[in-house]
């Protein structure tokens, strides 16, 4: 088989399963990132706080996930959680083995160790927020949740989108060790593309066109927020002045 037909779409080809995978890619990684802004947010409120052990878990929460290898936290999350749901359907009388289904293994996965990174985005950009706005809008009598809701909300995501589109890159080269879950997604499909074609050399130079595709898309997304908010902030200054 010549190299176009094997990317082709035709009966024999691999260009709409490539396709399907990589959009599968996609979605575990937006998956990720959405869940990893919940545990993230959460962990900057904790990290931020006053309270003691509030800051004790947001650390610790960093510290281990930052610092643990993401193929142990996806095996943990698959292997662990399926057994978890295995007993739970014992209890209930469900005979056999029910696994976590790995689509929703994986985004969560990867989206606690993306939310470890989230944090110290989020609790970096919270820091940059000038504290006299702050203080000028409770010196007008603004409430607490408006003050949360028109100041700092809208600063904190300015500020915070250039990390946020480091993490989504991380979490996207993340994605490719949900292979081991059976996840279709682009790194498995390109593994076995390679292994029932033999064309290993052409697959794997073909799956890493795509992921860089793939990465090049999302920072041109995140480039354009930024300048779209960066025009936004300074259109306010000017009408403000």
């Amino acid at each position: 088989m010549d190299t176009i037909a094997m990317f082709g779409f035709g009966e024999r080809g691999w260009g709409a399963v490539l396709l399907l995978a990589t959009l599968t890619t996609t979605l575990v990684t937006l998956a990720a990132l959405a869940i990893g802004a919940v545990f993230g947010s959460l962990v900057a409120w904790a990290k931020l706080s006053k309270n003691l052990p509030a800051r004790f878990i947001g650390d610790a929460y960093t510290t281990i996930f930052r610092g643990v290898p993401e193929l142990l936290v996806i095996y943990l999350i698959y292997f662990g959680g399926s057994a978890l749901v295995t007993q739970a359907g014992s209890l209930l009388g469900i005979e056999g083995f029910l696994g976590l289904p790995s689509f929703l293994a994986g985004a969560l996965a990867v989206g606690i160790i993306s939310g470890a990174y989230q944090a110290e985005v989020f609790r970096g950009a919270y820091l940059s927020v000038a504290k006299g706005e702050i203080e000028a809008a409770r010196s007008i009598g603004m409430p607490k949740l408006s003050r949360f809701r028109h100041i700092v909300v809208p600063q904190v995501l300015r500020f915070a989108l250039p990390g946020l589109g480091n993490v989504l890159q991380l979490s996207l080269k993340d994605s490719a060790l949900i292979s081991v879950t059976g996840l279709a997604e682009l790194m498995r499909t390109t593994q076995v593309a390679a292994g029932s074609t033999k064309q290993y050399f052409v697959f794997y130079i073909a799956g890493g066109v795509l992921y860089l595709i793939l990465t090049s898309l999302s920072g041109r997304v995140f480039d354009t927020a930024e300048r779209r908010v960066a025009k936004t902030f300074r259109s306010s200054i000017g009408r403000g002045a």
